[in-house]
């Protein structure tokens, strides 16, 4: 019996710990980070609860140590998939009648473990499989991770509540059905965080999951779903299934009861997902919705009124965080001509500071690239502007793979402002600058909007209001998140709902009422009491 109308959730953006030396948490997380090095695991695939090992196998290697294996997963083929599908279908029954509040109770109660008990583990995780410096797992892993289980929950609420108006003669009332059918998650290997929203924000509003992680990123994935069983989600509600994606899509997306996809990558893999379903389309039982968040070729506008000092180092964070492999990192910047020479000093001074190796070693402010493949293509794009005559490598441009997939700090000049750097997504550490005349900001502004496909994120630094109005109507479309005086980097949940347009997604805004709503079928109720 739910005889009870909640009070609206409170919300609240989990803490970041500073993870000093010899703080609880700093040695807590040291201590985990070495049980992980000094242990192998073998993750299965897991279908309605049960764990199937199906013999064929890939490896979890630590990026910045990449002779060091520290388990293998095993891989789902299409029988599996199949039941998968199945146990979705069949796990659906019992999860969309179970009352909403006993779902919020779950991801709530992930939420309170991730937060606490599960945090170092969590981090250490994601530190080890993801090359992730302490801090950039501890936002990843811990801190928007337990946001969005939290953030979620309230959005559930508010959408609940949203009801249309009766009379006295007439009793409307709105019933946000979960879709029919199941949802396939596609998840990426930079944020542990995005994985766990792929899968639990349509798991919260009651659907069921068929979820395909990364396969760089299996381990931390694999963490995140026993967080999720410890937190009481009852078997096939989310099913884990790593492997080759042809292997795993070729059956999904051609099921009849695909009614939705949750996806954060490539933008070419979203459009041959696309393209399957719109070739399918008249066997579907339902329309399936689309949810998707890929690439970027994200800017940064500096005017000449700009703070070189605010310029630089948001130019550091923004480019070099991470490695730059995160969907919002920085990659082309534009500066005026009279600025460009202090900011060129200040800039280098700090790269000059970067520290790049281990991230186990908390110093450090870089570690890898993902993986092999990742390195190659971003040495391609290094190696393709230093022979050129049309651009310069102002800073880095070293590579070296010998004991883990190191990329220095790379900071390319060029006078083409069309130049291969300038328009293609990299994914690595390497930032393109083109400098223009201060007379032709407009000019400029024009050339970034056309410059690229994308239309993630960007950002404007500027004292001058005019200039920074004239940039926000010019670049409207270029960025879902745009930023004044900030890297276009480190959006937070429930603060700037993320997500791009143009070739850059769907723009449903991960982290907000907007993309739960996606995940529901509204149904509206009459009752006339004439």
């Amino acid at each position: 019996m739910n005889n009870n109308i909640s009070k609206e959730l409170n919300f609240k953006n989990e803490k970041v710990l500073k993870y000093l030396p010899g703080s609880p948490e700093r040695v807590e997380l040291e201590n985990e980070l070495s049980h992980i090095k000094s242990s192998f695991i073998d993750i299965p695939v897991i279908i309605g609860g049960q764990e199937i090992r199906t013999g064929n196998k890939g490896k979890c290697i630590i990026p910045h140590d990449n002779k060091k294996i520290i388990g293998e997963y095993h891989k789902a083929g299409k029988k599996e998939v199949e039941m998968a599908i199945r146990e979705a279908l069949q796990a659906k029954i019992n999860w969309e009648r179970l009352h909403w509040e006993s779902r919020v109770a779950i991801f709530l109660r992930a939420a309170e473990l991730a937060s606490g008990p599960w945090r170092a583990k969590l981090n250490a995780a994601t530190m080890l499989s993801q090359s992730k410096t302490f801090k950039q797992a501890e936002i990843d892993s811990a801190c928007e991770l337990v946001d969005f289980m939290r953030y979620n929950a309230v959005c559930l609420h508010q959408i609940y509540s949203e009801q249309p108006i009766s009379t006295k003669s007439v009793w409307n009332r709105m019933e946000y059905r979960p879709l029919e059918g199941f949802i396939f998650a596609v998840s990426p290997f930079n944020f542990t965080a995005i994985g766990s929203n792929l899968v639990g924000a349509p798991a919260i509003a009651g659907n069921t999951v068929v979820w395909k992680p990364a396969s760089n990123a299996v381990y931390s994935s694999y963490m995140v779903y026993k967080l999720f069983q410890e937190a009481g989600l009852p078997d096939g509600v989310i099913n884990f299934i790593p492997g080759n994606p042809k292997d795993i899509g070729d059956t999904v997306m051609v099921n009849e009861n695909l009614s939705g996809i949750h996806f954060t990558g490539s933008t070419k893999v979203f459009q041959d997902m696309w393209t399957t379903i719109g070739n399918n389309i008249s066997n579907y039982k339902t329309f399936p919705r689309i949810v998707g968040e890929t690439g970027g070729k994200n800017y940064i506008i500096v005017h000449n009124s700009a703070n070189v000092e605010a310029v630089s180092r948001g130019i550091l964070e923004g480019a070099f965080e991470y490695q730059g492999q995160k969907c919002s990192a920085a990659s082309r910047a534009y500066i005026a001509r009279s600025l460009w020479p202090s900011i060129k000093e200040n800039l280098l001074e700090k790269v000059n500071n970067i520290k790049v190796g281990s991230v186990e070693d908390f110093t450090n402010f870089m570690g890898a690239v993902i993986d092999k493949k990742s390195f190659n293509t971003v040495k391609e794009y290094i190696e393709f502007a230093q022979n050129s005559t049309e651009a310069e490598i102002l800073f880095g441009g070293k590579c070296d793979d010998s004991v883990g997939y190191f990329i220095e700090p790379t900071v390319i000049v060029t006078n083409n402002p069309h130049f291969k750097t300038m328009e293609e997504e990299i994914f690595g550490p390497v930032l393109t600058v083109y400098i223009y005349n201060d007379e032709d900001y407009l000019d400029t502004l024009k050339l970034c909007n056309n410059t690229s496909k994308y239309g993630l994120t960007g950002s404007i630094y500027a004292k001058d209001r005019y200039a920074i109005a004239e940039c926000e109507r010019e670049l409207v479309h270029t960025a879902g998140n745009f930023y004044i005086n900030d890297r276009p980097t480190g959006a937070v949940v429930g603060q700037q709902p993320f997500g791009g347009g143009r070739l850059s997604g769907t723009n449903d805004k991960a982290g907000s009422k907007l993309n739960l709503i996606r995940w529901m079928s509204p149904k509206v109720i009459k009752e006339n009491l004439s």
